[in-house]
């Protein structure tokens, strides 16, 4: 087999220093000055093409923004622009949500750890790219070096167990590389490739600062290719790597996709009202799962009842149509709680009807 080469414009080996000696950061700090005492501690001068990669805690930080409200709930919803889904634990209810630092994740990026002898809640800067931006140039003016900056923060990821960083702000640096319209290895049409650069050097980063080791900064080398010898004013900054409007596949969980087509958006007092489903359904008894799917049902049904029993549900209206429009709602519901729901005959005044309650088959059975 034959051994692969590096290409015109790639580089064969990559490294990555951490920035080892940090103090804890104040407000006030000057991102350069931290940065600076990292960089001698470690033996590392900045070269044309590097790629700083900060962790946004020391940003945040330094920026002040921290909060010290004992109600973390109130702290996320000031962070929040929308509720994309939630679930409730004993202990509390988890929200993911779109930040208003541009990122959809859970808790709008509020942490509560590594936060120095203060203490609080750490939030995001609500402009990451920015941050970046005067980063870069601050290192430019001492350096006299082209470098590329990544302010990182970690996140989970649709369908996969784990978190891992990512590029919540950048200034400097290609955001991503668009292979459309060439070719692989074999010559044929590449058509939807378009590689997460940002978020990979991010990622890469992150296994040689870390959390727990409290190295929040490292340089990245070998990768100068993706560091333009000037500024690209259109270039996709960190907030435009975020899919939103039509591209946007995943709005909703499809748990909080069901109960917002039914009038009960995630994060809203309505919801509240009917009840958060539990992060595990084995936190939950059919009985409160039935609740909280006839709750739902009913929230836009005036003149509806329901007599809600474990394994089926009575319900009552006014009119045949009110009756009709309540059981496709609450078999709707159910769905959303695993379970489903068969209407079986209408009274003969079409008044009431008994909707039979069973699980659905396992592989509809994840929230």
């Amino acid at each position: 087999m034959s051994r692969p080469t590096a290409g015109p414009g790639l580089t064969s080996t990559v490294t990555i220093t951490p920035l080892r000696g940090i103090p804890e950061v104040e407000e006030g700090d000057a991102l350069a000055d931290v940065l600076e005492v990292g960089l001698r501690s470690s033996g590392v001068r900045l070269q044309t093409g590097d790629i700083v990669v900060v962790s946004s805690k020391i940003a945040s930080k330094a920026l002040g923004l921290v909060t010290h409200d004992p109600d973390k709930v109130r702290v996320v919803a000031n962070e929040t622009d929308y509720v994309v889904a939630e679930r409730a634990t004993p202990a509390h209810v988890t929200r993911i949500v779109r930040s208003k630092a541009g990122p959809v994740m859970a808790a709008a990026g509020v942490d509560g750890s590594n936060t120095g002898r203060h203490g609080g809640w750490l939030l995001l800067p609500h402009d990451p790219d920015a941050v970046c931006r005067d980063l870069r140039d601050e290192l430019l003016r001492r350096h006299g070096v082209r470098v590329g900056v990544i302010l990182s923060d970690t996140s989970g990821r649709p369908w996969r167990i784990g978190q891992v960083d990512f590029a919540l702000g950048l200034h400097g640096l290609q955001a991503t590389d668009d292979l459309r319209g060439g070719t692989d290895a074999d010559g044929r049409p590449l058509e939807v490739t378009s590689r997460a650069i940002a978020d990979e050097i991010a990622s890469a980063a992150d296994l040689a600062k870390g959390k727990v080791q409290a190295v929040p900064a490292a340089v990245v080398r070998g990768l100068a290719r993706y560091v333009p010898e000037t500024d690209v004013p259109a270039a996709p900054r960190g907030r435009d790597l975020v899919r939103t409007g039509p591209d946007d596949w995943f709005g909703h969980g499809r748990v909080e996709a069901v109960r917002a087509a039914l009038g009960v958006e995630p994060g809203t007092p309505e919801a509240e009202a009917v009840g958060i489903p539990p992060a595990s359904r084995a936190d939950s008894t059919r009985l409160e799962a039935v609740g909280r799917a006839v709750r739902v049902a009913l929230q836009t049904v005036d003149c509806g009842t329901a007599d809600v029993g474990r394994l089926s549900v009575t319900l009552g209206a006014d009119t045949p149509f009110e009756l009709g429009r309540l059981a496709a709602r609450l078999e709707a519901s159910l769905w959303s709680e695993g379970l489903h729901g068969s209407s079986g005959q209408p009274s003969a005044d079409g008044r009431s009807v008994v909707v039979s309650v069973t699980a659905l088959p396992s592989v509809h059975s994840h929230a």
